[in-house]
């Protein structure tokens, strides 16, 4: 293979890349806590849209567990986020390879 060649591949590649990650940006990814009491929604690049509270789960005595369930909530949709971009993003990773 020819040095162009190899330049115009890579130059495809990274236009393929701009392109899937800016889809994964304007993707919308939800998480529910147990029981669906909690609600968050965020994009792809991790900016958080929306927070839903059911009101079940709102109790001025027993804060530090709506804190609980929104930590892990947040944390649960963190992950969903990384693997959707690894998931995405990593092919273009091992086409390098």
């Amino acid at each position: 293979m020819n040095m162009q060649n190899m330049m115009r591949q890579m130059q495809k590649m990274q236009q393929e890349m701009i392109k899937e990650q800016t889809s994964l940006n304007n993707r919308e990814f939800v998480q529910t806590s147990p029981n669906e009491l909690i609600k968050i929604t965020a994009t792809g690049n991790k900016h958080i849209t929306n927070i839903e509270l059911n009101q079940e789960i709102v109790d001025a005595d027993d804060v530090e567990m709506l804190q609980d369930l929104l930590i892990d909530t947040l944390n649960k949709l963190m992950t969903q986020i990384d693997k959707a971009t690894e998931q995405t993003m990593g092919r273009f990773a091992k086409g390098l390879m």
